[in-house]
């Protein structure tokens, strides 16, 4: 009993030591709390602040790229009529909506678009598989279509195909127009593919096969799925090419958007105003597509 009455006021002492020494070491861990909270604080207050700059350069370059274009119109004693610019889209007469001739141009544009996209894709999915297949002249040819295609310019492929290929297939200036762009963003759109399914690892494909799946099957089941989130990104760029692409179409006379703005300048010399607005109206159908296409992206991410 002695022995533990002596130890029990060392015990108590020796808790009394860590109290006092407890109370230091958790004064530190506030003071170090409150410093990483206060450098954190100061780091997210200089990057907001930071943004000040960005926006203020922003500004500054569009509104010296809108004053240059404003003095090159003034300096060519150019004459503004905006206010004519909405009749180009359409009119209201005795209660009937009559369309102008860039929203008729528009609408041609949208059916190009919607056709070419789809064929495009296609085409490239099957040219990257065929330069990927086992078979020297599969290969061959999809070189060979690549080679010629993404190195030589769309307008002249346009010409071949409307004065050489059209007669000989019986096909109109519209779809002359979406084969030709379908062909030339495909060339593009294969390498892309062809890119994405090499980068899946070998792995992949061989453990595919050591459960028995036909090629058919690991390229549907196994390696697609994990390409498409990298050949998204390229791909969204080649089909924003096609939307800017279909403007060379007028060229064989398609009655797109670019063919009627420029009837509308023949008519109206109004040049700055229609240039303006056609090429707002293509940065308004490409901004959506690039929108839809970083949605999918994190779609496909989260889902992995």
């Amino acid at each position: 009993m002695a022995g533990n009455a002596e130890g029990a006021p060392a015990a108590r002492g020796y808790g009394t030591a860590g109290i006092w020494l407890a109370w230091p070491l958790t004064g530190c861990c506030w003071v170090w709390r409150m410093g990483a909270a206060a450098v954190t604080g100061a780091a997210h207050r200089r990057q907001t602040r930071s943004r000040l700059p960005d926006v203020i350069v922003f500004v500054a370059v569009i509104g010296a790229l809108g004053f240059g274009l404003y003095q090159g119109a003034e300096t060519m004693h150019y004459h503004w009529q905006w206010y004519r610019v909405p009749a180009f889209f359409g009119r209201d007469i005795d209660g009937t909506f009559i369309s102008g001739p860039l929203l008729r141009g528009l609408t041609v544009t949208a059916r190009i678009v919607a056709y070419a996209m789809p064929i495009t894709l296609a085409l490239g999915l099957i040219t990257a598989l065929l330069r990927l297949s086992w078979s020297w002249a599969a290969q061959a040819v999809a070189r060979f279509y690549i080679e010629v295609v993404r190195n030589t310019p769309l307008l002249i492929q346009i010409y071949v195909f409307y004065f050489v290929l059209a007669p000989l297939l019986g096909l109109g200036r519209f779809w002359v127009g979406v084969l030709a762009l379908s062909m030339f963003e495909a060339s593009f759109a294969a390498e892309v593919i062809r890119g994405a399914i090499l980068a899946v690892p070998r792995g992949q494909w061989e453990a595919a096969r050591a459960i028995g799946l036909p090629t058919r099957q690991i390229l549907r089941r196994v390696v697609l799925p994990q390409a498409l989130p990298m050949m998204l990104p390229p791909l969204t760029g080649v089909l924003v090419n096609l939307v800017k692409h279909s403007a060379i179409v007028s060229v064989i006379a398609v009655a797109d958007l670019t063919t009627e703005g420029r009837d509308l300048i023949s008519d109206t010399l109004m040049s700055f105003e229609v240039w303006l607005t056609i090429g707002a109206l293509y940065l308004a159908a490409t901004v959506p597509l690039a929108a839809v296409a970083r949605w999918i992206e994190g779609r496909v991410a989260v889902l992995r």
